[in-house]
């Protein structure tokens, strides 16, 4: 429940009590924690056809990893990515602080990284379809593109709905639905980051080596 001041009441609904006890938060974000499982296990199938699909003979002759990676945007795309992460996590120090300033100005600084992120991202596909290179040329590209282009839709995806809560916390103040919307958000956020670096460390670091 919103105070006049847009503040959270601290007392209802035992949603955001002094001690920061989450039980009825905690409730509600099980559901989204199912599918950050699911989500999990799209990603692992999409590494496994990777693994499988990645040696040069799948390449069908055409370009291998060492064409298709670029070291200073994979390099750039990781810093966005992690000091994003590091923004948001000072929006949810201020949200326990009750700070509406502190979480707009960090989910701004957090949507602004990613932005840098997904226009690295674009700029790499934007190369290398001009250099002819496309997903339907091999089963290696095919598994390289499905990977790197599902992560970059999922982050694409995180950037809306980091946009939406920007309007809602400046509007709406630290509402119960905002709050756990936040904390859903900030799962959804860490777990693109841990993708990424898994991307970053067995698809670029490779392509660099």
């Amino acid at each position: 429940m919103a105070t006049a001041s847009g503040g959270m009441d601290s007392t209802a609904d035992g949603l955001w009590e002094a001690h920061y006890h989450h039980d009825a938060i905690a409730t509600r974000t099980l559901g989204f924690w199912l599918y950050l499982l699911s989500d999990a296990m799209i990603f692992a199938g999409l590494f496994a056809a990777y693994g499988v699909l990645s040696h040069s003979y799948n390449a069908a002759g055409g370009p291998t990893l060492h064409t298709l990676v670029n070291p200073l945007s994979a390099y750039g795309e990781t810093f966005a990515v992690l000091t994003s992460v590091l923004a948001y996590g000072g929006a949810m120090v201020a949200l326990k602080r009750n700070n509406r300033t502190g979480v707009l100005v960090g989910l701004g600084a957090a949507f602004i990284l990613g932005s840098v992120f997904l226009g690295l991202e674009v700029q790499d596909f934007a190369r290398l379809f001009h250099a002819g290179i496309y997903p339907q040329d091999s089963g290696y590209l095919s598994a390289f593109f499905a990977l790197v282009m599902t992560h970059g839709l999922h982050m694409a995806f995180g950037l809306l709905w980091m946009a939406v809560m920007f309007v809602q916390v400046g509007t709406q103040g630290f509402t119960d639905k905002t709050v756990y919307r936040l904390l859903n958000l900030k799962l959804f956020w860490h777990f693109q980051a841990v993708i990424w670096v898994l991307v970053f460390t067995f698809v670029d670091l490779r392509g660099v080596l």
